[in-house]
């Protein structure tokens, strides 16, 4: 049954497809920008003007989604750009459906890229405060409704806030608007290049007493658990390669759609590797993207994403 590659092809239990796929990206204030990203090989950083051109480009290969991070011009101790009806990811959104309403636009829900301490909620003697940080995330969330957004993704793993979302969703007649929950993201080592792509390296402290300790797995389940009984639609495990026993838990578990996101750390050891001539490139990538759907996980988010449709297309 591995004697020649039609064979193996036929018989092949695990396929990574293009329909999988979503690619992030990162829009932020200015226009005329499309920038490289120093910390993360092949990504940039687009302003609202010019992220439709990129969207396009994402579309015409076939992906189906994009999720979006915002850069604003300005922060302040409660991230108030985030819910701002002109702010960058509220104009990334209108440019993009207008362009391309056909592609599917999620957006992060989380304070941490507006914040100017770079915690994700509002911070209270020191320490992050859950409920009013909640409160702050469904205004968020509305004003990515508000503007065209097809589903929301909340990231800062408050307790409750897919509850407070989901309500502030349903109350403005936002119903078809869906959530995909971060719901097991762990403090992880390997956020280091996007925490610098995304300008939101907490400027005290650590994300450890509100993000998951690596070393658990059924409290994982129990965070999933909670948050499908609040709402979500879609949950996700973040990191991918790291926590894939975690991904095939919640697939055995759970009835609905698994998403898993290959995180930038993840992403550039790959291209690290490649570029010191240590191994193929190309073959790496689909191993992991391949491991990750193995372990169960329905949505692959990736920035490899183009790279991988592009196999498909030749």
């Amino acid at each position: 049954m591995r004697s020649s590659p039609s064979i193996r092809r036929l018989v092949r239990e695990t396929v990574v497809g293009v329909d999988d796929l979503v690619y992030p990206l990162f829009v932020r204030e200015g226009e005329g920008i499309k920038e490289p990203i120093a910390s993360m090989t092949g990504c940039f950083h687009f302003s609202p003007d010019t992220i439709a051109a990129e969207a396009a480009e994402v579309a015409s290969l076939g992906i189906p989604a994009v999720l979006l991070f915002g850069l604003p011009g300005k922060k302040d101790e409660i991230g108030s750009e985030a819910w701002a009806e002109d702010g960058v990811v509220q104009r990334a959104i209108r440019e993009i459906k207008q362009a391309m309403p056909e592609l599917l636009v999620i957006t992060d829900v989380c304070l941490c890229e507006f914040t100017s301490h770079g915690h994700c909620g509002v911070i209270r003697e020191g320490k992050v405060d859950n409920d009013p940080t909640c409160e702050l995330l469904a205004k968020m969330a509305l004003s990515h409704a508000q503007a065209g957004v097809d589903i929301v993704a909340p990231s800062d793993m408050m307790d409750g806030r897919v509850k407070s979302i989901r309500e502030a969703l349903e109350e403005n007649d936002f119903k078809e608007v869906a959530i995909m929950s971060y719901a097991a993201k762990y403090a992880s080592a390997f956020y280091g290049p996007f925490r610098d792509a995304a300008e939101s390296a907490p400027a005290f402290g650590d994300r450890r007493a509100y993000q998951m300790d690596p070393a658990n797995s059924d409290q994982a389940m129990a965070e999933i658990a909670l948050d499908i009984q609040e709402g979500a639609d879609i949950v996700m495990v973040k990191p991918a390669l790291a926590y894939l026993d975690i991904i095939y838990r919640a697939r055995q578990r759970f009835d609905c759609p698994i998403a898993a996101y290959n995180v930038s750390g993840e992403y550039m050891m790959v291209k690290s590797s490649a570029a010191a001539g240590l191994s193929d490139e190309r073959a790496t990538m689909m191993e992991v993207l391949t491991a990750i759907k193995r372990a169960g996980a329905d949505i692959l988010i990736t920035y490899f994403a183009k790279d991988v449709a592009r196999i498909f297309s030749e």
